[in-house]
């Protein structure tokens, strides 16, 4: 059985098939979903899912994107979802410098926010960092992430980032990216990286892997990811699904 440690159902793009869809996954060998909420206004739409679906958890924080509608009150909100049964992690919180929708300063201030919750309320945390590697890595290091746990989720960086993540005892979630003809990088460190710190995902709907690259992802497709993980470390896709079931297991403690 597979274990989906990152995906956004509650995303528009599933408002016109959701429950159809989502009522194959199991039949189809996914045992757990982690919907990830990443922005305020979607909060309630993720412990909808999660309360409706015995498979699904649910993890609760804001994107670097969305900081700029966070405050203390909605912190208080936040603190309070943490403590449903069902969410098993924070985030997805993070950095990103691609699209510079917030400023970096409030960026960083929230993350470092949201990383204190993690410890707070003693849930794992999911990160997002795009084109933020140095800042992200400064900012886990000094709120000591280590001691906190969680994953670098569709981790984009080389295999020196990567070292660094490993060393904290962090995990790197591998997608859709693995399989694409330009995804020397993340193939590099997927092959550096022990199978026992990766964790599998889809971040749908985005990102779907070859050959479905270009359309709706969904959790349908990680066998794709499941098997080209294996071609690069030269082992059986049965093995692959074990132990990354078993990472995600041990990281979202609240799933068992």
């Amino acid at each position: 059985m597979i274990f989906e440690t990152h995906a956004h159902y509650d995303d528009e793009a599933f408002d016109e098939d959701r429950e159809v869809l989502l009522a194959t996954l199991q039949q189809q060998g996914i045992e757990r979903v982690i919907n990830v909420c990443a922005e305020v206004e979607h909060w309630n739409r993720t412990v909808e899912l999660m309360e409706k679906y015995p498979f699904i958890y649910g993890a609760v924080g804001v994107h670097p994107d969305d900081v700029g509608s966070l405050n203390e009150k909605k912190i208080e909100e936040m603190k309070k979802i943490c403590r449903h049964e069902k969410t098993v992690a924070v985030g997805e919180i993070g950095l990103d410098y691609y699209w510079d929708k917030e400023q970096h300063e409030l960026q960083i201030f929230w993350f470092e926010r949201q990383l204190q919750i993690a410890r707070e309320e003693q849930l794992p945390f999911i990160i997002h960092s795009r084109e933020a590697a140095s800042d992200t890595l400064e900012a886990m290091k000094r709120m000591k992430a280590g001691d906190i746990g969680g994953v670098v989720h569709c981790f984009s960086y080389g295999k020196e980032m990567a070292r660094e993540y490993l060393n904290m005892g962090l995990y790197l979630g591998i997608g859709g990216v693995v399989t694409f003809k330009n995804g020397r990088k993340l193939k590099e460190v997927v092959e550096y990286a022990p199978l026992e710190q990766l964790l599998l995902e889809t971040d749908s709907p985005y990102l779907a892997p070859v050959p479905n690259r270009g359309k709706r992802n969904s959790s349908l497709n990680l066998p794709w990811v499941i098997q080209a993980i294996g071609e690069i470390k030269g082992i059986s896709t049965e093995k692959v699904e074990e132990v990354t079931r078993e990472n995600a297991y041990r990281v979202f403690h609240k799933c068992l």
